[in-house]
């Protein structure tokens, strides 16, 4: 691979991407981060390299690394750092490489992060504190890393405001949910080309990247089963159509099971036990711990790769199919999100770290919400790209819903 056809991909996305790139022309002119230094830790691929780009163009100084140690494609590296942006980040990283990078771009002493599942957050809080004081705030992109930044508050730990980017309406209800959605299923048919229709998909959470990927397996044709914890989205799950059993009883009669909750060990040997021959097996969630590949490995030491991202694993006599390591499934063995979809998304990146800068001495040091109007701004815009118009309440609506 080269840097053109890294330099390619990005203008591709960046073609599909009409909110980011209205952000990127005011950025350019207003600089509102000129002077600060921005470290990011995405998936390191066109989109997410074209935020970067707008964060340059904004006036900052960018670094980046990879959030993940198997979704950087090498030439869209390439490419963004000949644009100017510091890269440390390449396609299969050691887990010594991954936490080296880490180090090099926080040794730029960031003013800003831009996180995906927490790891720089926790990396400046517990291995570079010195650090600290420098840092106005983060936005974070996944459920994993807020989870992780909300416990860091709530032990009265974090030392800075972080912006829950993946709490924002347009995050959770798009992007996890019709982003992953399709996404997931896209790696998954690359990887393996095999038929879905008629077959049984056993997803494990029924949370908004859940409900994503169930209804497009459903769209399919997969006969479609969902395993909960949570007895209020068991109950959706049920209402939406779809059979609800425990893991244990699904592990049965799975063919292909995606994992969707963000936990660790949600399916383990128990399960593998149970499954029947040719079972394939894949991760929606931020880290590879949902499906235990470890026990898998250690059982079967002889275990190997039998089509590209698949990996063979012989257990009792049976063969189980794990995708893409046990990883992000969508950017393990795809382009990970839809174009439009990130469009979106990291237009909320761009605003609520535009926000950071501009309100950095009245902000409190925890988990903050996107605001109301940032989510606006963006959703108007991503109408306004595709030609749409809504509707807006007269003055005689307004007065009568405030007369409540």
């Amino acid at each position: 691979m080269s840097s053109q056809s890294g330099e390619q991909k990005m203008q591709w996305a960046i073609r599909h991407m009409p909110i980011l790139s209205t952000i990127a022309d005011r950025f350019e002119k207003e600089r509102p981060f000129a002077g600060l230094n921005v470290v990011i830790a995405l998936h390191l691929e066109a989109k997410t390299a074209n935020l970067a780009y707008v964060m340059l163009r904004g006036g900052a100084h960018v670094a980046i690394t990879a959030s993940n140690p198997i979704t950087t494609q090498d030439d869209v590296a390439e490419a963004l750092a000949e644009r100017g942006v510091v890269v440390f980040a390449k396609r299969g990283e050691t887990p010594a490489e991954y936490r080296d990078y880490f180090s090099k771009v926080l040794a730029t002493k960031p003013n800003l992060l831009i996180d995906d599942g927490g790891d720089l957050v926790n990396s400046v809080h517990f291995e570079h504190p010195e650090l600290l004081p420098d840092i106005l705030g983060a936005c974070e992109e996944t459920t994993t890393g807020v989870i992780r930044d909300r416990a860091l508050a709530r032990r009265g730990k974090l030392s800075f405001p972080v912006i829950g980017v993946n709490e924002g309406q347009c995050k959770h209800l798009f992007d996890n949910r019709f982003g992953t959605g399709q996404s997931a299923w896209d790696g998954i048919l690359r990887t393996t080309n095999m038929n879905i229709a008629g077959k049984v998909a056993v997803v494990a959470g029924y949370g908004w990247v859940g409900k994503g990927v169930a209804m497009r397996a459903r769209g399919l044709g997969a006969q479609v089963v969902v395993t909960e914890i949570d007895p209020v989205k068991a109950v959706e799950a049920h209402m939406d159509g779809f059979q609800v059993m425990p893991m244990i009883e699904a592990a049965r009669i799975g063919e292909i099971f995606i994992t969707c909750t963000g936990d660790t060990k949600v399916i383990t040997r128990e399960h593998f036990a149970l499954m029947r021959d040719g079972a394939v097996l894949c991760n929606a969630g931020h880290f590879d711990v949902e499906v235990d590949v470890q026990y898998l490995q250690n059982r079967d030491p002889g275990h190997h790769e039998v089509r590209h991202n698949i990996e063979e694993y012989t257990y009792d006599g049976k063969r189980l199919y794990v995708l893409g390591e046990g990883r992000l499934v969508n950017l393990a063995c795809a382009d990970g999100h839809p174009i439009e979809i990130m469009d979106l998304t990291f237009a909320l990146q761009a605003l609520s770290a535009e926000y950071l800068v501009k309100h950095q001495a009245s902000l409190p040091k925890e988990l903050i919400t996107v605001p109301e109007a940032i989510d606006e701004m963006a959703s108007r815009a991503f109408l306004a790209s595709r030609g749409l118009a809504i509707d807006t309440l007269t003055e005689e609506q307004k007065a009568y819903l405030d007369s409540y």
